[in-house]
């Protein structure tokens, strides 16, 4: 089947994923996660699958043009010529910048045509990557938002060791960075020494500001201090390296491997969370992971977690996976925590998670929806 297989069609949809209540960080205010669903259809029948997301359904649709436009890259074509189709991508879009909305409007197709690959050879793709393991340590990202009170972020954080969760994260960026320190104390207090607890700050704080609150959360035994300042300052991330006693995580938005291998260069972090959708899928991710690990980096892969599992399990440098719920309404499959707080990988063939049709429709975004939104 796989030597006479051709994409047909590029399908796209528009959801959009309301959450339970609006959560806040140091720079952004989330009601509801948009979604693009990218179907690939081949002449046989089978097809692959893979999404992207934003804050802003109009802003979603934007994208969801950029990638119709990108589909005569892959239709009529092998799915399994995705090295090709990726450079093919690059050079098309030299003109609009190879980054920003032009890679998230691939990101989705390349996911897709490597979902194929996995279901045409039958394998999950950690193995078609080449695996290490067949279980991932994952950490719980979905509360300790910085619009808890000090009370709930304590509540939650004995929710996720219900759950079975071994790690979590929670959110900085207090007016009054004291109060951050107040917060993490208490998280710890209430989930002991031997739960590991990570902190992100969301880009939200100057190198000056960023120092010292790592340097006042030194004695909580924090996994890391992600994304202290903004992903572009290669400075500010160095000095926190060289002058903390705590590991730097940050990556996620950066685009491509370049992005990555230009943050490694300027020891700009010590943990490297690449993002699936800035690096445009799979096919630059694992190019990412691969040179992070010749560099003996260590990669945590920021969010996408039923797609992000499969990057852990391939890699040796992997640490965690981000564990982040938002997107399993989209899915027939889901996730289970295991006691150990591990997820194991799906031994389904390709991504091994399938959109779930029957409940998507009642998340779609319609044209009058776009319409009514622009009238307001």
């Amino acid at each position: 089947m796989s030597a006479d297989i051709r994409i047909v069609a590029v399908r796209t949809a528009l959801v959009s994923l309301p959450l339970e209540r609006t959560l806040k960080t140091s720079i952004h205010e989330i009601s509801s996660v948009c979604c693009l669903l990218v179907t690939l259809e081949t002449n046989t029948g089978l097809v692959g699958e893979g999404y992207s997301f934003c804050f802003d359904a109009r802003r979603l649709a934007a994208i969801s043009q950029f990638t119709q436009t990108l589909s005569p890259i892959v239709v009529g074509q092998d799915p399994h010529n995705v090295r090709r189709f990726w450079a093919d991508f690059m050079r098309g879009c030299n003109f609009y910048g190879q980054g920003g909305i032009s890679v998230l409007a691939y990101n989705a197709i390349d996911i897709a045509c490597w979902d194929l690959i996995g279901k045409l050879a039958e394998r999950p793709l950690y193995q078609l990557f080449g695996a290490f393991r067949d279980r991932v340590p994952v950490y719980a990202s979905a509360g300790l938002w910085l619009s808890s009170s000090q009370s709930e972020l304590c509540a939650e954080a004995q929710g996720f060791i219900q759950q079975g969760f071994k790690a979590m994260k929670m959110r900085l960026g207090s007016p009054d960075w004291r109060q951050d320190v107040a917060r993490v104390e208490a998280v710890r207090a209430t989930i002991g020494p031997d739960i590991t607890l990570m902190a992100d700050a969301n880009q939200g704080l100057n190198g000056t500001k960023a120092l010292r609150l790592g340097k006042a959360l030194e004695p909580f035994g924090l996994e890391w201090f992600e994304e202290p300042v903004p992903t572009w300052d290669d400075d500010a991330g160095a000095m926190l390296v060289r002058k903390l006693d705590m590991a730097v995580a940050s990556g996620e938005t950066e685009y491509t491997s370049q992005g990555i291998r230009r943050m490694a260069r300027h020891e700009a972090a010590t943990v490297f969370m690449p993002d699936l959708q800035r690096m445009g899928g799979y096919t630059e991710m694992m190019n990412a992971v691969r040179y992070l690990g010749a560099c003996d980096l260590a990669v945590s892969p920021h969010i996408f977690t039923e797609h992000s599992l499969h990057i852990v399990a391939a890699a040796g440098n992997a640490t965690w996976c981000e564990h982040m719920p938002w997107y399993a309404p989209l899915f027939k499959q889901k996730m289970a925590i295991e006691a150990d707080g591990m997820v194991s990988v799906p031994d389904r063939p390709g991504v091994g998670f399938t959109f779930d049709w029957d409940n998507i429709e009642q998340f779609r975004i319609s044209s009058a929806d776009l319409q009514h939104q622009d009238a307001q």
